[in-house]
C-alpha cells in the first residue's frame, strides 16, 4: 500500500484544480532507472489506468502503480513540504537504503 500525508492530498487537490483537470485524473507513480542514486521517483496526473496497475486509495486519493514499480513502493508514504529545507513531494520509503540529497532518487 502506499499512503498520502493531508499535506500531499491538499497540494494534489491544488494542483488538480490549477492544471483545470477532473477528478478522474489519478496520481500515477513510477520508479524508473536514473538520478544520482540509480532510481527516481516520477510522480504525474493520469486518466487512464494500464492492464498491469494496481490501484490504491489513501483520504480520497487514488494511486496507480504498475507492478514493477509496486516492488520499490510498497509501504512508501507520499508527503509535501513547503518549508525552508525545500519545496515538492517527498516520498518516505522504507525500502529505499540510500538516498541523495534533493529527495528524488534512491537505492534499495
Amino acid at each position: 500500500m502506499i499512503s498520502v500525508t493531508d499535506k500531499a492530498k491538499n497540494r494534489i487537490v491544488e494542483l488538480r484544480a490549477s492544471e483545470g483537470k477532473s477528478d478522474d485524473h489519478n496520481i500515477r507513480v513510477l520508479v524508473q532507472g536514473g538520478g544520482c542514486s540509480g532510481l527516481m521517483y516520477d510522480l504525474k496526473f493520469d486518466p487512464a489506468t494500464e492492464e498491469n496497475d494496481e490501484i490504491f486509495e489513501d483520504k480520497g486519493i487514488k494511486i496507480l502503480v504498475d507492478k514493477k514499480s509496486l516492488l520499490y513502493l510498497l509501504g512508501t508514504t507520499l508527503d509535501f513540504s513547503d518549508g525552508l529545507n525545500g519545496k515538492g513531494f517527498q516520498f518516505i520509503n522504507p525500502n529505499a537504503t540510500r538516498t541523495c540529497g534533493c529527495g528524488e532518487s534512491f537505492s534499495v
